[in-house]
């Protein structure tokens, strides 16, 4: 029963490695994703000050 037991143990350690490696993959995919939503929100924004000739964000600027 104790060797039944360490090899369910260990597998289970196993699965939590790979979760845990899983999900650091997918953070780090996640936060590329953000940085380059944010690029692409910055970038519209300016276009949209330019063309409105309006300070949406509130920084004292346009585009």
């Amino acid at each position: 029963m104790g060797l039944f037991w360490n090899l369910l143990q260990q597998s289970q350690i196993s699965e939590q490695s790979t979760r845990a490696s899983t999900l650091e993959a997918r953070v780090a995919y996640l936060e590329h994703e953000l940085r380059k939503t944010q690029e692409v929100l910055i970038k519209t924004l300016k276009i949209l000050e330019e063309q409105s000739g309006k300070d949406i964000n509130g920084d004292g600027k346009i585009g």
